[in-house]
């Protein structure tokens, strides 16, 4: 187990679905982000919850419907730049701060989701 899977045990499956629906609601509103989705963004905002969850120590629903989530993979389409990471992990972080969670925790999230950022720039 991870550091990052002790997540899911202290703010549970509501704020991670809660964290996600504050994530596609700025998605909606930040352009060049919105541009890289398709005009239905509940197929995108479902199979995020499933991952955070599983990233973050819960049901492992991700892996079972979609296999190993292979992120950079997964990502190799779009033109990820670091203006890109930046309006991505912008809008994960507004969106973190949106949810009531122990500071601590939100610390350890925000550490993730910089992590991950850095890690899809593939340009």
């Amino acid at each position: 187990m991870n550091e990052f899977q002790t997540v899911y045990q202290a703010i549970g499956e509501e704020k991670i679905k809660e964290l996600t629906r504050y994530f596609y609601e700025g998605v909606e509103k930040n352009e060049p982000l919105r541009s890289l989705y398709p005009k239905d963004l509940k197929p995108a905002e479902d199979r995020l919850f499933l991952f955070l969850l599983q990233v973050f120590g819960g049901p492992t629903t991700y892996s079972e419907e979609r296999g190993h989530p292979r992120l950079r993979m997964r990502h190799l389409n779009w033109v990820i730049d670091e203006q890109m990471r930046n309006h991505w992990l912008n809008n994960m972080l507004t969106a973190l701060d949106k949810i009531d969670v122990d500071q601590n925790v939100k610390e350890l999230m925000m550490s993730y989701f910089v992590k991950v950022a850095n890690h899809m720039i593939n340009q």
